[in-house]
């Protein structure tokens, strides 16, 4: 890996392709004309499927966003550890011969890599500033890249869906949605809920809020903030980890396939506001919509006033501009996010 290696629009431009396409079915049948585009039920199963690809990317940029609120740490390598919970749930499920059971035991594991990330290079930077964080962590995904391919191999990790996992459910309206779609949306919804309850109703979650808002004060309180720090890490691991268990059995686990999300990542982060849960969470629901919504309707608009052959060409590359642009639109307005936390203070 290189210094041209280093994540880019293109390459997030890339994961929302493969999470918005591969996962949820083929839309080969999308190059139809703009009458069938506009039907009801292909607008009903563009609306899951930017639902899924929410879900997923509120995943990867939930524990982004508290280990950017909380702790102030630019994390490149956030998704090296999505890349290394889909390689440990490979290799579980291989060892089990079960998928859920392997997801059940790589959650925890990836979050364990996480503290080790923690304890032997992060808690050494929080005192540096963002360009030594950048560095670092970027030096941290070479090291996760090269550590996977010689652990690994080379070759990407494919695992099989159960039975009950690989079929189709029958909506209302003649609407067959895979049953592992359906799967992904409740687990991301029940993660989502959970993780809001964490925040929002316990001891923990009080301070994890309180650090968010003022990390000096609640260290003069006498609240242990070394340990706070490594398990919003490790809770961010494991998350991140979640997210690339997720996609892994339609695509696979290969070497380098976090490189492809953390910008995306950071755009959710961005949009929503630094440590919060709720902006994150309707970010990515809001970043998924707009990026599945604008691929399969965005050339039918442009049909209107140009040329069919204009707007084919046109729409691919302004529908992988949308999100950058609704970014941009919110950092005019509001700098700090849709929903950043109150009294912020470092």
């Amino acid at each position: 890996m290189s210094l041209t290696s280093l994540p880019s629009p293109e390459a997030g431009h890339t994961f929302m392709l493969i999470a918005s396409r591969r996962i949820v079915g083929d839309r080969a049948g999308l190059a139809g004309d703009a009458a069938q585009k506009m039907d009801g039920t292909l607008l009903i199963t563009q609306l899951l499927n930017g639902l899924q690809l929410g879900v997923l990317l509120f995943l990867l940029a939930a524990g982004l966003s508290l280990i950017f609120g909380i702790m102030d740490f630019v994390n490149l390598a956030h998704g090296s550890l999505y890349m290394v919970g889909a390689f440990f749930c490979a290799t579980f499920a291989a060892w089990f011969d079960s998928f859920v059971l392997a997801v059940l035991v790589a959650i925890p594991a990836t979050a364990v890599v996480g503290v080790i990330v923690e304890w032997v290079v992060v808690r050494h930077l929080y005192r540096r500033d963002h360009l030594d964080h950048v560095l670092a962590t970027f030096g941290l995904i070479l090291c996760f890249d090269a550590l996977t391919q010689m652990i690994w191999g080379e070759n990407g990790l494919t695992v099989a869906l159960p039975g009950y996992l690989d079929g189709r459910v029958m909506l209302p309206g003649d609407i067959a949605i895979p049953t592992y779609r359906l799967v992904i949306i409740a687990v991301g919804l029940s993660v989502a809920a959970a993780l809001f309850g964490l925040i929002t109703r316990t001891r923990l979650g009080m301070r994890i809020r309180a650090g968010a808002s003022n990390r000096k004060m609640i260290a003069a309180l006498g609240v242990n903030i070394e340990l706070l720090f490594t398990l919003v890490f490790a809770l961010g691991a494991a998350l991140a980890g979640l997210a690339g268990m997720m996609i892994m059995p339609i695509t696979e686990a290969s070497i380098g396939m976090g490189n492809q999300i953390i910008i995306v990542a950071f755009v959710v982060v961005v949009i929503g506001g630094l440590g919060s849960i709720k902006g994150a969470f309707l970010a990515a629901l809001l970043v998924g919509l707009i990026d599945t919504l604008g691929r399969s309707y965005l050339d039918s608009l442009f049909k209107l006033f140009m040329s069919a052959q204009n707007a084919e060409t046109s729409a691919p590359a302004v529908s992988a501009m949308l999100i950058y642009i609704l970014m941009a639109v919110i950092l005019a307005l509001r700098p700090q996010g849709l929903f950043p936390p109150k009294g912020r203070s470092g």
